[in-house]
């Protein structure tokens, strides 16, 4: 089954981190993806640009609008995610407990609807 890890973090923490420290972060998140992509875990995973960078879009009565920004204000903000594999919920917990971000912020585990499936 498929899992998709949100990850979120406060971006002032990570921006307010010394360049020694966000390189020791981001190797951490370098060697978590070597090993997920070497257990057969990983299916994709990208970083997000910053928070500033996004654009919310809505269609109310057949109009389009467009808000700077995310959707909610909240004090953690996605800023990346991985799409791995695992047999059930219970490992997929335990991959996304490794994700560096798991300490400082928080990780979302939803899975993946599968159309393809008989329901």
């Amino acid at each position: 089954m498929k899992y998709l890890c949100l990850i979120c973090d406060e971006e002032k923490t990570i921006n307010d981190m010394s360049k020694a420290e966000t390189d020791a972060f981001m190797g951490e998140y370098f060697t978590f993806t070597s090993d997920i992509q070497a257990s057969g875990h990983y299916e994709a995973g990208e970083a997000l640009q910053p928070v500033a960078t996004a654009t919310t879009v809505r269609i109310r009565n057949g109009k389009m609008s467009t808000t700077d920004g995310p959707f909610a204000e909240t004090k953690e903000q996605l800023g990346g995610f991985y799409l791995i594999k695992a047999k059930d919920l219970n490992e997929a917990i335990q991959i996304a407990s490794r994700i560096p971000s798991a300490r400082c912020g928080s990780i979302e585990v939803r899975p993946v609807v599968d159309f393809g499936q008989s329901q």
